[in-house]
């Protein structure tokens, strides 16, 4: 087990880094004739204006974020949060005293957005695919109303488009966050026994992550099982862990913002022959992930070459419906590994490789990593995992 010390990175980014940004969304507004786009959720909001702040969590006010074709994005937030934008590189901050349900901010969003939109009358939201409007539906509704003259655009995949290309310092925040991940896998490995509920063992995986430098630890998930598990979403629980168990740990640190996202296996005591082949084989299929992964292969390639690997060990099927995805400001991030995929790997996306097979009925192996495209393949943005599955006595 390692005892060398791990260096976070700095927090935050250079004032140039959100200049950058919003330039690159500002030149797609220009080529598809948009005056302006609004964001309403904290991933896009933060990517934009640097705007970091727990308050998120309440679900009592809305903020909206403006990006006009030209000039720096408008925060349009709660008076409340108008003396958190002077760490910020946002200029221009108007507010409105909320909560106020009878009109909360959609009167002062709706002038933004029409000052911003004399043009085209074009304006961009994230209505797309894994996106939400963090509004009620009756405020949207009012409005669209109150701009009734302009189009409302998606602008969803200009949006992931961009941000599924990490800079340099972003790349640095994901990658603290997951060798704080994989330090703590190592330490469970040393402190597991055979007695231990699930909770306990998340719980100790939980607390030296929170010791080694993640600020956070909001998705941390277990399953257990004689020779397997058949559920990976709904852990921990108060389960003993027993010989002959497997236990999985799938869990995402998260610093500065950004996640990690993988997990490993634990077998207790002795486990049957059959475990033993899934988890090899996943780590194979895995492996053949790592081979393939790189700039100008496309994310179905990738998950055929390790459905290929499952597929010749036997597997029975794969519930789970893709076999990775993209990583950073959320645990889970287009693109999706799946069958047929098109989308084009670049330098800079980062990945999860995320093989799963079900070896026998109501019994299933998983195994996750995570990676960062480079210019000529990929890398590990944390230590491997155990090429055999470790036992614990």
């Amino acid at each position: 087990m390692s005892t060398l010390p791990l260096v976070s990175p700095a927090r935050g980014f250079e004032f140039a880094e959100f200049e950058q940004r919003t330039s690159q969304l500002q030149q797609y507004m220009h080529d598809q004739k948009i005056d302006a786009v609004f964001f309403t959720t904290e991933p896009e909001f933060r990517y934009f204006s640097g705007f970091k702040s727990q308050f998120w969590e309440s679900p009592t006010r809305p903020w909206f974020l403006v990006v006009p074709s030209v000039g720096k994005p408008i925060a349009v937030v709660p008076e409340i949060g108008v003396a958190g934008f002077e760490q910020t590189w946002i200029d221009d901050v108007r507010s409105w005293p909320s909560p106020r349900p009878e009109d909360d901010g959609i009167t002062l969003l709706a002038a933004t957005l029409a000052e911003a939109s004399t043009r085209s009358r074009r304006l961009g939201a994230m209505l797309g695919p894994e996106t939400h409007l963090r509004m009620p539906a009756a405020n949207f509704t009012a409005l669209q109303h109150r701009l009734s003259q302009h189009d409302m655009v998606d602008v969803s995949l200009i949006v992931r488009n961009i941000r599924s290309i990490k800079s340099a310092a972003e790349i640095e925040k994901i990658r603290f966050a997951c060798q704080v991940t994989a330090a703590g896998f190592d330490y469970l490995r040393h402190h597991l026994a055979i007695g231990m509920t699930e909770r306990e063992a998340c719980k100790a995986m939980h607390l030296e992550m929170l010791r080694l430098g993640a600020d956070a630890c909001p998705y941390l998930i277990s399953a257990s099982g004689q020779g397997g598990y058949d559920n990976i979403i709904m852990g921990p629980t108060d389960r003993v862990l027993n010989e002959g168990d497997v236990l999985i740990i799938d869990t995402g640190a998260n610093f500065d913002g950004y996640f990690s996202d993988f997990d490993r296996n634990y077998g207790f005591g002795h486990v049957t022959p059959d475990t033993v082949d899934a988890y090899e084989a996943v780590y194979a299929s895995t492996e053949a992930g790592l081979n393939i992964a790189a700039p100008g292969r496309t994310t179905g390639e990738v998950w055929q070459a390790m459905w290929s690997v499952l597929e010749e060990a036997g597997a029975l099927g794969n519930d789970v419906g893709r076999m990775g995805h993209g990583l950073g400001m959320q645990l889970t991030e287009w693109p999706s590994n799946v069958p047929n995929g098109d989308v084009e790997l670049k330098p800079g996306m980062i990945l999860t490789l995320e093989p799963g097979m079900a070896f026998a009925p109501h019994r299933m192996m998983v195994h996750e990593e995570n990676i960062a495209i480079t210019e000529s393949g990929c890398e590990m943005l944390h230590d491997r995992a155990w090429q055999q599955m470790p036992i614990i006595q």
